[in-house]
């Protein structure tokens, strides 16, 4: 049997550059993939919100590969599983994902640039073929180290680089990670990344991951989930991840189900204020 454990040269390169790219490594199941997640697109008439995706602005469905018993099965997969038990232990916590139909340029962000957030990465799968110029993702390397001067004046600079530095955002010097469906691209939140020239339904999902937390963390932990109360889920995980979920994978789910009670706080404090008349 192939070994799907990372090795340290793999750690040791993502822990510096803040990125991994696995060419081809679900290229045997990419078409499979492919189908389970229009499945899920075209239960969702075909967008979000029950709308027809209209080629002008992202269409993004939260969970996502929870709602497919298919993609929930990915996260048994020792090629997905190995490479968060890599980076994050092999406790891990598996926090769900989001669907989503790209429309053009994605710009410069981090999904979360905190040097005290714990611990957690991303791993995202491209289904079309991507190239520099036509929406493949860009990252640039050392960009998650928090708390470093180069990290943090990107932080603080990249936002407006025509400006500060002269250059236009599809030019900031960075990885294009050039992409064919089956590949794999992995990296931390904190990393900085962005696409350009991408076309109108540009289709991608990700999978996130947190370490294990101890308990003097575990507020952090569930502030963390309740930030996801913005897209009104009233938990992170869908009842098909949960329901399908062996107890291999049940010990990457059950601290995520024990605290995201904050999220329906979340949902309910935010319909309250969307009912509630404007005042000015």
């Amino acid at each position: 049997m192939t070994d799907t454990r990372l090795t340290r040269q793999q750690t040791n390169f993502f822990n510096t550059f803040g990125y991994l790219h696995f060419p081809g490594l679900l290229a045997d199941c990419v078409d499979r993939i492919s189908e389970e997640f229009e499945k899920v697109w075209a239960a969702h008439g075909g967008g979000h919100h029950g709308k027809l995706h209209d080629a002008k602005q992202r269409s993004c469905i939260v969970p996502f590969p929870d709602q497919n018993e298919y993609l929930s099965s990915l996260l048994d997969d020792p090629r997905i599983h190995d490479i968060a038990a890599g980076l994050l232990g092999d406790d891990f916590n598996y926090t769900s994902g989001d669907g989503n139909l790209y429309v053009g340029n994605t710009r410069w962000h981090s999904d979360g640039y905190d040097g005290t957030r714990i611990p957690s990465i991303k791993i995202a799968f491209y289904l079309d073929k991507l190239t520099r110029d036509t929406g493949a993702v860009r990252v640039i390397p050392g960009s998650h180290r928090c708390g470093e001067g180069y990290a943090d004046t990107l932080q603080a600079e990249i936002g407006d680089s025509q400006e500060k530095w002269g250059v236009a955002p599809a030019e900031v010097p960075a990885v294009i990670v050039e992409s064919e469906p089956g590949d794999i691209v992995v990296f931390w939140h904190n990393t900085k990344h962005a696409a350009f020239g991408g076309a109108a339904r540009r289709r991608m999902y990700t999978m996130n991951f947190y370490e294990h937390v101890p308990a003097e963390r575990l507020q952090d932990f569930q502030d963390a989930l309740a930030h996801e109360g913005r897209f009104w889920i009233d938990h992170i995980l869908g009842e098909t991840m949960v329901n399908t979920a062996g107890p291999e994978r049940m010990v990457h789910l059950q601290q995520v189900i024990e605290n995201d009670f904050k999220v329906r706080e979340v949902h309910a404090r935010l319909r309250r204020e969307r009912s509630e008349p404007s005042r000015g």
